[in-house]
């Protein structure tokens, strides 16, 4: 081994060792943080964390107990509790669909390559940026104190948020697309809307509506979500049932057992379309 070599060798274990030693600081820095974040919402909580972990399946004990006692009146239940049900999935399916269109207005105008104004690209980026970045249950609580309780605050604030986070999505994917199709039709005097509309989205067309059935699963539990703040819908009703507490816990089985036979439901039918849409784009 020449002289060149050994050196190399030498620079090359140091500088792994380095890099250990820094990967190990940083991960006993992390761990410090969370260990005394940890201790501090412990501390600021109303009961002690270790004190109540011994009692987490209380509440699921008790909602099952009296379910098994009152059974015979489940389907009842489910029957009375499906229109909120029906609530629900309208106003995940209404906001997914008003926050897919806006998102893929926004996704074109902030899209290097395609965007009508690029100078503008920054501030629409920005604006989908601010739109994912506050969660739905903010924009629901100030639109329930404008607005008033209901499923229309529920359906805006998840529209909004769902305009973000796909805009984001769409932008990316329209970023990766073929522009020859846009340049052809550019040079035939086609104007901006006509150039997306036949050059763009039929390309990427595939990813979008995986994107968007994708969404419509999170905008289900979001909306069940939202019910908790006044927003209408099964999550309303939960919210009734649980706080109500003994007594009423066959209704928060009833519940419990339909959102999660619906989620578990359009999970599946959109797994196998979006796999159908995915399988489609890559053919």
């Amino acid at each position: 081994m020449t002289d060149a070599t050994a050196q190399i060798q030498a620079n090359y274990m140091a500088l792994t060792h380095r890099r250990r030693l820094y990967g190990g600081l940083t991960l006993l820095i992390f761990v410090i943080l969370m260990v005394s974040g940890f201790n501090i919402a412990d501390a600021r909580n109303a009961g002690g964390f270790w004190e109540g972990l011994s009692k987490i399946g209380d509440y699921p004990a008790d909602v099952l107990s009296e379910a098994w006692e009152k059974r015979a009146d489940l389907p009842g239940l489910l029957a009375q509790f499906f229109p909120a049900l029906i609530e629900t999935i309208n106003i995940a399916a209404v906001s997914t669909l008003i926050g897919a269109f806006a998102g893929l207005v926004f996704s074109l105008l902030a899209t290097r390559g395609l965007a009508r104004w690029p100078r503008l690209i920054p501030l629409f980026r920005r604006l989908l940026d601010i739109m994912r970045a506050v969660p739905e249950i903010v924009i629901a609580l100030m639109l329930i104190f404008v607005l008033g309780g209901g499923p229309v605050p529920a359906m805006i604030a998840i529209a909004i948020h769902t305009a973000g986070a796909l805009g984001k999505m769409f932008s990316e994917v329209a970023e990766n697309a073929d522009l020859k199709p846009v340049d052809g039709l550019r040079s035939t005097g086609a104007n901006w809307s006509q150039q997306m509309i036949l050059g763009v989205i039929p390309h990427v067309a595939p990813n979008y509506l995986s994107y968007t059935l994708l969404r419509f699963e999170i905008n289900i539990r979001a909306s069940a979500i939202l019910g908790f703040v006044g927003a209408g819908g099964l999550g309303y009703e939960l919210r009734n049932a649980m706080s109500w507490g003994p007594g009423r816990f066959d209704e928060a089985a009833a519940i419990f057992v339909l959102l999660f036979g619906t989620i578990v439901l359009f999970d599946q039918i959109s797994s196998r379309y979006r796999n159908r849409l995915t399988e489609g784009a890559a053919a």
